[in-house]
Formats: C-alpha cells, structure tokens, sequence
C-alpha cells in the first residue's frame, strides 16, 4: 500500500477531528446564532479517537488499521471506564435519596420548603452539593417552581425527578402529606441504588473477560508487528486491506456486543431529556 494513500487517510481524519474540535471551541460566527460546543467526554473520546488512528496508521502503514485505531480510541472509555465513573450515577441516587430525608427532617420541626432547602443546602451529600447550593442560593430571590425544574435538569437522575415532581407540587401548595412521600421517594432511592450495586458487581466478569479479550489481540499484534513482517505482508495489498477490515470489523462487533452485555442501561427520566 503506497505510503501517499497513508498519508491521505490520516491527514483526513485528522481534519475531520480538527474541525469539529474549532467548531466547538469558536461557536458560530452569525450573529445572533446559538454557539455549538462539544461536551468534555465527546471532546476526550475524538481526542482518543485521532491518537489513536494516528498510531495504528504510523506503525502499520495501512489504512485500515488507522481506521481500526480510531474507532477503537473513540470507544476507549467504555472499555476501560474505572469503577469510580460507572458508580458516579449510583452515588447521585444515593445522595439525592440522603437530601431528601434531610428536608423531610427539616420540615418535620415546623420548617417551610423554602426555609428547609436553604438548612439543607450546606449539608447536602457532596455528588450534588454544588447543584443544591446554587438553587438555595436563587431561591431566596426567584420563584421556586422554575427552579425547581432547572434543578432537576442539572440533577438529571430518574429519583431526582421525583423528588423534584413532590417539591414542585407542595411549592404550588398542590402537595399533601409532603414528609411521608419524601420518605417514601428517600426509600426508593435507596433501593434502586442497591439494586444497581448489586447488578453492576454482577456484570463485572464480563467487563473482565472483555479487557482480557482485547489486551491479548493487542499483543498478539504487536508481536506479530515486531516478529511476523512477512506474515503480514499479504495485507499490503488492497485486497488483503479489504479482508483485514473485514476481519477487524468481525472482531470490533464482538467486543462491542460483550461490552454492551457489561454495561449497564439507563433508568428513564420522568422529567427533561433521558439520561445518557
């Protein structure tokens, strides 16, 4: 495969990345028009995703592989996620189930909404102190219900959205009994959180066996890099390039197939846009 096919290949990728990276960074230039940026995760995945091609491309020379590379960087995250990230939206559901009880104890000595809320907030559970903080500190001068809802979106978890939703209701003095459906909502919360636990801890063999999987195809590669160049040398030509994308894309479907059945799923959302 000719080294100017390489360079093409690669040279397009890294446009392709590039121009969205710029896009995101400088917005629109109309005036008036909505400036368009790329979430963190997107910008670390491209990121990921053009070292990635730029280093399969570099060493192979092949222009499949460069494509192999950046699709695979792309989908680093997920296959190499820390525990930490995939426990972040359980911690979440956890600490709004421990806020709600504190407002459900703070209203049980005669306090209002608006009075419990701001007892709350310094002491709300840190995943979701920085949220909570903000909408005190609005509420003393805003109405409550709007945001109540730019609450719940910054929160963005299925149990929040409850929560919200009772909030909301006794705000509008809509609500009854507000103490036991917090408690209520506070012990569900608690549950799913376990619950996900639980499912998370369960699926870690396959997350396993998925890293396995793939750090042995690596080396596998990479010693046949280093010791098998004739071995390889059929797949110079653009006939061989078309069966090792075929070969990659087989594999890249199982991986992608093992490590959909380790991730977990997302809950629905009853307010806002669903949770990614």
């Amino acid at each position: 495969m000719s080294g100017l096919v390489f360079i093409l290949g690669v040279t397009m990728i890294g446009a392709v990345v590039a121009a969205i990276a710029m896009l995101s960074g400088s917005g629109l230039s109309r005036p008036g028009a909505r400036s368009v940026s790329l979430p963190g995760d997107l910008r670390i995945r491209l990121l990921l995703a053009l070292c990635g091609a730029a280093l399969l491309g570099l060493v192979t020379r092949w222009p499949v592989a460069a494509l192999a590379g950046g699709v695979g960087g792309y989908f680093a995250r997920d296959l190499l996620a820390p525990p930490s990230l995939r426990q972040a939206p359980i911690e979440r559901t956890e600490a709004i189930a421990e806020w709600t009880e504190q407002l459900r104890d703070t209203m049980a000595a005669a306090a209002g909404l608006q009075q419990a809320i701001a007892a709350t907030a310094p002491l709300a559970p840190l995943p979701i102190w920085a949220e909570v903080s903000a909408f005190a500190l609005r509420a003393r001068r805003e109405p409550m219900v709007p945001l109540l809802e730019e609450l719940g979106e910054a929160l963005a978890d299925p149990t929040g959205d409850l929560v919200i939703t009772a909030l909301s209701l006794a705000a509008a003095g809509e609500a009854q009994d507000l103490g036991e459906v917090l408690s209520s909502l506070a012990g569900a919360a608690r549950d799913d959180a376990t619950m996900r636990r639980y499912v998370d801890a369960s699926r870690s063999r396959t997350r396993t066996g998925v890293r396995i999987i793939t750090a042995m195809t690596l080396l596998s590669l990479v010693a046949l890099l280093v010791f098998g160049q004739g071995y390889l040398a059929p797949y110079d030509s653009a006939a061989g390039q078309g069966m090792l994308g075929l070969i990659l894309g087989l594999f890249g479907a199982g991986i992608w197939s093992l490590s959909r059945m380790g991730a977990e799923s997302a809950p629905p959302r009853l307010l806002g846009r669903p949770t990614p």
